[in-house]
Order: C-alpha cells, then sequence, then structure tokens
C-alpha cells in the first residue's frame, strides 16, 4: 500500500518570520523569506520519506499561493502553486489516497494573544466560528481533510498556533519553531533549528500513522464569522445561503462540510473586493 503525505506550507508560522513585511510580496525581504520557507517545507519532505513515505505533494498555501521556488523544492515531491486555487485554497490536492497531511509554518487564529501574526484566512475576519467554536486555518483544514479520511500529524508554528492545534487535534504532533510577544515580535528559533524540529515532527508523524485520529465533527454545520466592518458583512451576504446575523455577522447552515468550507472562502474573495487584506489570504 502507497504511504501518501500531503504537506500544507504557509509562510507566517516559518521559523525565523516575525514581522508582515517578511511575509508581503514585494518588499526586500520576501525574497529571503520565500526562501527560508522552501527550505523547511524541504525538511517536512524529506522526514516524510525518511520515516518511509512513498508520495509526497507540497501545496503552497501562503497569499497568492506561488511562493514555493520550485526550482528548490525537495525534487521528490510534487508542486500544488496557483491563484485562485480551487477548489480548496491551502488544501487543494487533498484526496482520500493520502495516509496523512501535515501542516508547515502555521499560524494562530485571529484574536490569538502573543501569536505572530494572527488571523484566519483574511484580516478582514475577526473571527471563525463552526458551532459556536472559534477554529482556525489548522481546525478548518484538518475538518476538510477528515472529509477525504486524512488525519492531520503534525501543525508546526509558533506556540501559540500549535496550542490552538491540540485544543481539537489533542493527538497531533507539534513542532514549536518560535514564541510570541505580540502580533510582530518574538523569540524565534534559527532556521535551521526550526529545519531539525520540523524534519523529526513530520517523521515521527509518519512513523506513528497508525495511532493518528480523524478530525471529522458531525454535522448539521453552522458557520458564523465577524468581519471588520458592515461593507464586508453586505457584501458576504450576497452569497447564496448566507445570512446576516448581526451587523457584522454573516451565518451559513450546511449538512455537508466540504460546502461549508467552500461558502468560507466565496467569503473571503468577496470580503477582499471591499477591504483590505492586510496582506493575508
Amino acid at each position: 500500500m502507497t504511504l501518501g503525505v500531503f504537506i500544507s506550507v504557509d509562510m507566517e508560522g516559518i521559523g525565523g518570520i516575525t514581522t508582515l513585511r517578511q511575509v508581503w510580496r514585494g518588499t526586500d525581504d520576501y525574497g529571503w523569506a520565500r526562501a527560508i520557507m522552501t527550505q523547511e517545507a524541504n525538511a517536512a519532505v524529506a522526514g516524510a520519506f525518511d520515516a518511509g513515505a512513498d508520495e509526497v505533494v507540497v501545496s503552497d498555501s501562503h497569499g497568492d499561493m506561488g511562493n514555493l521556488l520550485p526550482e528548490a523544492l525537495d525534487g521528490r515531491a510534487d508542486l500544488v502553486q496557483g491563484t485562485p486555487k480551487v477548489p480548496y485554497s491551502m488544501m487543494t490536492g487533498i484526496d482520500e489516497e493520502f495516509a496523512m497531511a501535515a501542516f508547515i509554518g502555521y499560524h494562530a487564529g485571529a484574536g490569538a494573544y502573543a501569536a505572530i501574526l494572527d488571523h484566519t484566512y483574511t484580516g478582514s475576519m475577526t473571527d471563525v466560528r463552526v458551532n459556536g467554536s472559534s477554529w482556525n486555518e489548522t481546525h478548518l483544514n484538518a475538518a476538510l481533510a477528515g472529509t477525504f479520511g486524512v488525519p492531520v500529524g503534525l501543525v508546526s508554528g509558533d506556540r501559540a498556533c500549535c496550542a490552538q492545534a491540540t485544543e481539537h487535534l489533542p493527538w497531533v504532533h507539534t513542532a514549536v519553531v518560535k514564541e510570541g510577544f505580540g502580533n510582530r515580535v518574538g523569540r524565534t528559533r534559527s532556521p535551521e533549528r526550526s529545519r531539525e524540529l520540523v524534519h523529526a515532527g513530520v517523521a515521527a508523524a509518519v512513523r506513528g500513522v497508525e495511532k493518528l485520529q480523524l478530525f471529522s465533527p458531525a454535522g448539521p454545520f453552522t458557520l458564523e464569522v465577524d468581519v471588520l466592518g458592515t461593507a464586508v458583512a453586505d457584501i458576504c451576504e450576497l452569497s447564496p445561503g448566507s445570512e446576516r446575523s448581526g451587523p457584522r455577522t454573516v451565518r451559513f447552515v450546511t449538512e455537508d462540510y466540504r460546502t461549508l468550507y467552500r461558502c468560507l472562502l466565496t467569503w473571503m474573495k468577496l470580503a477582499q473586493t471591499v477591504a483590505p487584506t492586510y496582506g493575508f489570504d
């Protein structure tokens, strides 16, 4: 049986990254930041193969989703890039053939305390709730992976990100590569040490893949999102099936989690037409 590993790589949680300009295309810091992002992705790929994986697919999951350097990526891995990355954004490429997923360079959700570059998908969303519980990108993406029967084995990022991950995924391995003092300041391990932690974490998760559990909550699902302002809520409410549950809150109810996920992505793209994204997608 083939052991495939799906790796989603964001940028804000990469070891060595602490400030907004480092994750913004067009700044003088972006070039080296995408290089260390690629190197940390390579550490995850190597960890998977060293532990017995037969196939690895890497999904570029930050901003315009064209950050990883294809020529510098481990040649054994396939790469998913592109904008708009349909149908599942950060998780495009996931399917039932994978034995495990890993989330590299992730960050805490919007409103987290002492978390570097905390947000949930976009700066236009201040809280995302599923059935009344606040979820971040780790939880939302893990639940999507769960609909394909794929468990999440590792989450890497800052301490707040990893702590949030274990709230809903208590079995998950974590690699804490830095600790936030505030939104744009923190203490980070060196990129080299961060890569070592990611490699070891992915390898441990792959070796223990049989012990991993699915994060697959049962429906029906009520999605509620608090947004930055009423203009954002106005435009999101136009999406079919969406309703207003507060001046800055939109709501959507469905039996199917993949439909919920698509609704959230639709709101995100609609929000970008009327509000700044603050560099987050």
